[in-house]
């Protein structure tokens, strides 16, 4: 298996303290890079390319179309998680991956009030095959739970138009402060993956990263004094979150090659009224 070589701690760790015991082998590469994609592959070894965009939480882009010829190139599949970009802004089935992952707990559940999952598959055969594998493993929600992101996903339209709106606020905002190194958001046209971005996906989407211009102590500092951006992992959820990701939600990649940045910020931009948090993160950075 390739995975990106910026993905989600979570993904890694299952990837690296878990499936490995079942004699999974991995290979992390950048997967806007191609060329390193195809240098990573096995042929008759690597069955599958685990591809996030935008990744968590340095917000890089890969290409899906591309992805999904390369891998289908080799006999392989190409899945994909969609959980930052969410249906509503980016389809991955319809440009060309095999199986599409989401955290339905993030911007389908909508309201950080329910844990679950969900894989769509663009093959009727392997819908049956994973089925199975769910009846036999038990890996169900329960009535509730379903209910739950039912009602989350009847308003994943205007919740995704709102978190966009106020994250390009923000990004707005951040780019022109100087307690501020640098903003990661594909909607930048600074942004490397910016066309490649405006290609597959209407919006750019609520998640926004940035690194601190102080460093790791000024990064730690600014998740502290933030008040209406609450300090928690997760993102996805009405309210606005923040959070040092080196410590938080990628501490179990420390020490590896996915090891984040010690001076980055990642915020889940919310939908209140985007003056509000404008006015939180300025007393928050200083």
């Amino acid at each position: 298996m390739v995975i990106p070589n910026d993905a989600y701690g979570g993904t890694y760790r299952l990837f690296s303290k878990v499936a490995e015991r079942w004699g999974l082998d991995w290979t992390a590469a950048p997967l806007d890079d191609l060329d390193a994609v195809r240098a990573a592959f096995r042929p008759g070894h690597t069955r599958m390319i685990w591809a996030e965009t935008p990744t968590n939480p340095l917000l890089n882009i890969a290409d899906i179309t591309a992805l999904g010829a390369l891998a289908h190139e080799y006999d392989a599949l190409l899945a994909v998680d969609n959980t930052f970009a969410s249906p509503y802004l980016q389809q991955p089935l319809a440009l060309g991956a095999d199986v599409v992952i989401h955290s339905t707990t993030k911007y389908l559940g909508g309201h950080s009030d329910v844990v679950g999952g969900a894989l769509v598959v663009s093959d009727a055969g392997f819908g049956d095959e994973l089925t199975f594998h769910q009846n036999a493993m038990g890996a169900v929600n329960g009535p509730f739970d379903a209910w739950l992101t039912l009602r989350g996903i009847k308003t994943l339209g205007v919740r995704m138009d709102r978190h966009c709106d106020n994250a390009e606020r923000i990004v707005g905002y951040l780019s022109e402060h100087k307690k501020v190194a640098s903003v990661l958001y594909p909607g930048l046209d600074t942004h490397p993956g910016h066309e490649t971005a405006a290609k597959q996906m209407s919006r750019f989407g609520g998640m926004v990263s940035f690194r601190a211009a102080g460093g790791a102590e000024q990064a730690i500092e600014i998740c502290n004094r933030a008040k209406l951006f609450v300090l928690a992992e997760s993102l996805g959820g009405v309210e606005s979150l923040i959070e040092h990701p080196g410590q938080m939600t990628h501490l179990s990649a420390a020490g590896s090659a996915l090891e984040v940045p010690a001076d980055l910020v990642r915020l889940s931009v919310g939908i209140e009224t985007v003056d509000d948090l404008l006015a939180d993160l300025e007393q928050a950075l200083g």
